[in-house]
């Protein structure tokens, strides 16, 4: 008897779990782990995902599972002992794990259909379902006698493809094909034993007789300037044929890249990439950690590492950070391996990214270039997984499954013996004290490709402009020299630092900020709706025109957005022509490509922008580069934040003077003597990394330690406290003495949706069952979180305090 393990998809703790179900005969050879199946669960039927077939269970009566969902396994054999090991790391349900690695495609409810590919090599059985159709349900495949066997072998070798239609519209775009079914010269006679008035009929056979290869039918239509009827007719009279052909949404244009070379390399790059070109060629594990300057060339060494992986028939994954996956970075794979390339990203639809993914699973491309979620790549030959800008926080996932992607992709390095690279001009502090205890390789660049020297970088007191009188965002030094190069025809960026500031509305007499009724946090004013919004639970309100406290007309708004910014530069400069770039500008699909593409033609003087524009963006022109707020970032509760200011501040200094023409950066702060500022102006990351280590060491943070966060809310203030002191206790009880635990403390944010939010840190160096207690002490609860009242959520690795 075949039995397979299925975890089912019921997210809650007491049922992750393996079940075991038995295989009806028709399906004994069918059923392979990484496939979906629909099984009896209780009264329903739900679906799940076999990890395991065996002959054997310890259960007997087993019931049978219903139905396969896929022909072909959606996650590989390593997948699902990543998905494991990631559940049991992240303490996550391994149906959430699981889910995360697929697209969205595979959570929404769908039909199945089989999509013939090519009429020759079916075998007579098959051949004769489809009769003349491309397309049929698979409802009418279960309803033959056909072995499921026989169709995996021709899904396998290329002649049908499973194709999930789903109900929420995302299936598979298709264009219509049409294609004569007999030779020219019989096609002539039929066309003469047309009647007179068939003109029409006529002019197709025409069309065929002299171009006998299939067309789409719209552009059929359009060249003959006739309609679908005399179509028909001729398919009525079995001469020629209408089918369906699928075709990929490609997320881009591969025909609008044109094609590039690999660069003869600086000493510094060749110093680089020997040790990586070894381990691919030795089939070796290590880490790499790339630490270049910005413009010292660290993507045309990504580029010569997988051309070489790439020439060994085997995979690429490069993850790059959401909001640097400009076009730049396509263009550059794109240019260098075309077609081989698949796209993975967030601002992809549904569809696309479906499309992209069945591209990589079909091993129709060796190279991934993707955020986060494309470290999952359905890759079985992996022979390099990069990392580029390491240090981003967009690497960390901050919903279940809570996992960072570099250890993700170190996991799947050691599983494909394959070497993973970490890029960086400003490394995370993890992982450069790694590389300094040779835990990683390190690889130093400090000079640019191009021999330029970084830009000059200037600091600004802010405080001595407002003694000075000056009461702009603008400092004199940075106008002055925006107007020497607007007269000059160069092109600038702004930079306005906006994590943890926005605009509010607060009231001049009493201090009265308006806040959400159901979290605790100011509303965020927007101005082209003229209303106030809460980011964290999405209430907004209209804009007072008196204090709702003490009903004074002194109502005014502070903090700084880059509609602010943008108003008083075209106040200030009239004559330059400004491009925006903020989340409101680019909530549109291809918003972002568009803006960049303008700003790169020089149709505008001034990109001004949010951190989306600090990194990856490479524009000859570029010659200034002003920050307006560079210690936004200082005042937030969190350890990292003198590191986010210097990786920022470092990141968007880079992108000036990068080509011939010499760069400046200037660099507003109210505290010019904070370190972090000093030193990311004068370029001295291991200075920073030093001081920024002795702070960590004193006040125990990572990577002297490790962290654990645990946040509980509830809508009851009293419960989530009372909740958080027994988790506490039952923490401090069980872990060693050296071990720290700090709280039960409110969060920062204390009450989101009307649940109020309080947390405990743990802190500690060495506490190997700390999991399993945790776990155990989350069971003590499990009632109560059943029923969705209390939530307790569990980070092993925060990147995010709020």
């Amino acid at each position: 008897m075949t039995v397979v393990k299925v975890i089912v998809d019921v997210p809650a703790n007491a049922i992750n779990q393996t079940f075991d179900y038995s295989v009806p005969e028709h399906l004994q050879d069918v059923v392979k782990p990484g496939m979906r199946v629909i099984v009896p669960f209780g009264p329903r039927k739900i679906s799940g995902f076999i990890v395991k077939v065996t002959n054997e269970s310890e259960f007997d009566n087993l019931k049978p599972i219903q139905e396969v969902l896929d022909l072909t396994p959606v996650l590989t054999t390593e997948l699902i002992s990543l998905g494991k090991w990631l559940a049991e790391q992240t303490l996550s349900l391994y149906i959430t794990v699981f889910q995360a690695m697929l697209p969205q495609v595979f959570k929404a409810t769908y039909n199945k259909e089989l999509v013939k590919l090519t009429d020759s090599h079916l075998p007579p059985s098959i051949a004769s379902v489809f009769a003349e159709r491309s397309v049929i349900p698979f409802e009418e495949i279960e309803q033959t006698q056909l072995s499921y066997r026989d169709i995996q072998k021709c899904i396998q070798e290329g002649y049908l493809y499973v194709n999930y239609v789903v109900k929420s519209r995302v299936t598979k775009k298709y264009k219509t094909i049409v294609k004569p079914l007999k030779p020219s010269h019989l096609l002539e006679e039929a066309g003469l034993d047309l009647a007179a008035s068939a003109r029409k009929q006529r002019d197709v056979l025409n069309h065929f007789i002299q171009n006998p290869e299939p067309i789409e039918q719209k552009v059929l239509i359009e060249q003959l300037k006739t309609t679908i009827s005399p179509l028909k007719a001729l398919v009525d009279k079995g001469l020629i044929t209408i089918y369906r052909q699928e075709v990929y949404r490609n997320p881009v244009n591969d025909d609008q890249y044109s094609r590039t070379f690999p660069l003869i390399l600086t000493d510094e790059q060749r110093k680089a990439i020997e040790p990586i070109q070894t381990d691919i060629a030795e089939h070796k594990h290590a880490v790499h950690l790339v630490h270049g300057v910005t413009g010292s060339g660290k993507t045309e060494i990504y580029l010569q590492a997988i051309q070489d992986v790439v020439d060994n028939g085997k995979e690429a994954i490069v993850l790059v950070p959401e909001i640097s996956l400009t076009p730049q970075m396509v263009k550059r794979f794109k240019g260098r391996f075309g077609k081989n390339v698949a796209v993975l990203h967030s601002a992809l639809s549904v569809g696309e990214k479906y499309d992209e993914w069945r591209r990589i699973h079909q091993k129709e491309v060796q190279v991934v270039v993707g955020a986060r979620s494309a470290v999952f790549a359905p890759f079985e030959r992996l022979g390099i997984i990069i990392i580029d800008e390491e240090h981003e926080t967009t690497y960390k996932q901050e919903e279940q499954p809570r996992y960072h992607a570099r250890d993700v992709a170190i996991y799947r390095g050691q599983y494909h013996q394959c070497p993973v690279i970490l890029g960086s001009a400003t490394p995370s502090l993890e992982s450069y004290a790694r590389a300094q205890k040779e835990r990683y390789k390190l690889a130093v660049l400090k000079k640019r490709t191009n021999e330029q020297s970084m830009p000059q970088v200037t600091t600004v007191d802010m405080r001595q402009e407002l003694h000075a009188g000056n009461r702009t965002m603008f400092s004199r030094m940075l106008l002055d020299n925006i107007h020497s190069r607007l007269d000059k025809n160069e092109q600038i960026v702004l930079l306005l630092n906006r994590r943890g500031y926005s605009t509010f509305v607060m009231c001049r007499d009493c201090g009265h900020v308006n806040e959400c009724p159901h979290c605790d946090i100011a509303l965020t004013f927007h101005k082209h709706t003229n209303r106030l919004k809460c980011h964290y639970c999405g209430y907004e309100e209209a804009v007072p025109v008196t204090c709702p406290s003490c009903d004074s007309d002194m109502i005014r708004y502070f903090g700084t957005g880059t509609q602010k910014v943008e108003e008083e530069l075209v106040k200030l400069l009239p004559e330059a022509r400004i491009i925006r770039m903020d989340v409101d500008t680019t909530r549109r699909k291809g918003a972002h490509e568009r803006l960049l593409e303008r700003f790169a033609r020089k149709e505008a003087d001034i990109l001004l922008g949010t951190q989306m524009i600090a990194k990856g963006l490479d524009f000859e022109n570029v010659t200034l580069v002003g920050v307006l707020t560079a210690d936004a970032m200082l005042n937030l509760p969190d350890f990292r934040a003198s590191e986010k200011t210097f990786q920022l501040l470092t990141q968007v200094s880079g992108r000036a003077g990068r080509h011939e023409l010499p760069g400046e950066v200037i660099i507003q702060t109210y505290t010019p003597e904070h370190y972090s500022i000093e030193l990311a102006s004068t370029y001295q990351f291991e200075a920073f990394y030093n001081r920024e280590m002795a702070i960590r060491k004193t006040f125990q943070y990572p990577p002297f330690v490790f962290l654990a966060l645990l946040t509980v809310s509830h809508p009851d203030q009293i419960k989530v406290i009372q909740t958080t002191q027994q988790i506490v206790a039952l923490l401090a009880k069980y872990t060693r003495e050296e071990t720290v635990i700090l709280g039960p403390t409110p969060s920062p944010i204390t009450r989101i949706k009307n649940r109020f939010r309080y947390q405990c840190m743990i802190k500690y160096k060495h506490e190997p069952n700390l999991k399993t207690l945790i776990r155990k002490v989350i069971q003590q609860f499990e009632r109560e979180t059943t029923n969705g009242e209390l939530m307790i959520t569990v980070d092993m690795q925060p990147y995010q305090l709020m």
